[in-house]
């Protein structure tokens, strides 16, 4: 691994550990962070390595911090970067569990990226942001019906600048839509979806793009995302993003 790419796992490791806390209480388990969302945000989390910990990871540590999440309530979920925390892949396979694996990409600082007219971001007040985050749950749902979500605390978080929501139209009609959670100069991309009748006419793209530049507009210089699968990670790539890791991720719950 290059120092550059040590540098960018670094800033995203803080970054991973910054935004939980927010709107979630921790507590150490063992080598593990665990993050426990505060009630009524609408939001779960997950245990994470411990910010800076060299701790060599075992079966046990994975049972002792899922057990404590089972005695919390909360969802058994473990979120980490495999070429960060090199020791815990084994030690989850070890406790008889196989997450999944997932393409971590950096869209490098010197990549023009300008907003699309098609996507735009939306403001906390605006009635359109509760179609926004129904298009995302329809399009990761893989059905055309969108129902109104709501949004919970979001609007509060996008006041303050931690939060960024890009919706994609023709017209007046909504056509999906994604999030950037700024955090500093770090930014991720999250949930970018587009039900399956406004696909393949360039909307994820669109949103992508979008949020990069109106990530970029709030002083963000390193922006990332974790692609759900290789595909998307290809119409990524193509935008300019590129590979610098894997996100791993356990979820027993779901």
């Amino acid at each position: 691994m290059t120092r550059g790419r040590d540098g960018l796992l670094g800033r995203i490791e803080s970054y991973y550990d910054c935004v939980p806390r927010a709107v979630a209480s921790a507590e150490e388990v063992g080598p593990f962070t665990l993050f426990v969302a505060g009630k009524g945000t609408g939001w779960q989390f997950y245990a994470r390595p411990r910010l800076g910990s060299r701790a060599v990871f075992t079966p046990e540590d994975v049972c002792r911090v899922l057990e404590r999440q089972t005695q919390l309530d909360v969802p058994r979920a473990i979120e980490w970067v495999d070429e960060v925390t090199p020791t815990l892949l084994p030690a989850v396979r070890g406790a008889g569990h196989e997450p999944h694996r997932y393409p971590l990409l950096v869209m490098p600082t010197d990549v023009v990226v300008e907003a699309d007219p098609r996507a735009r971001a939306l403001r906390p007040a605006e009635p359109h942001l509760s179609l926004a985050l129904g298009s995302v749950s329809a399009g990761f749902a893989g059905h055309d019906e969108v129902q109104p979500t709501d949004p919970g605390r979001r609007p509060e978080l996008m006041e303050r600048g931690d939060l960024v929501v890009v919706a994609s139209f023709e017209g007046t009609r909504l056509c999906g839509a994604g999030s950037a959670a700024p955090r500093g100069d770090v930014a991720e991309l999250m949930g970018i979806a587009v039900p399956p009748g406004h696909r393949h006419r360039g909307h994820g793209t669109a949103i992508t793009r979008s949020l990069v530049a109106a990530s970029r507009e709030q002083g963000v210089d390193l922006v990332f995302l974790s692609a759900g699968s290789d595909s998307a990670a290809e119409i990524y790539r193509r935008i300019g993003f590129v590979d610098v890791g894997t996100a791993c991720v356990l979820e027993l719950d779901d």
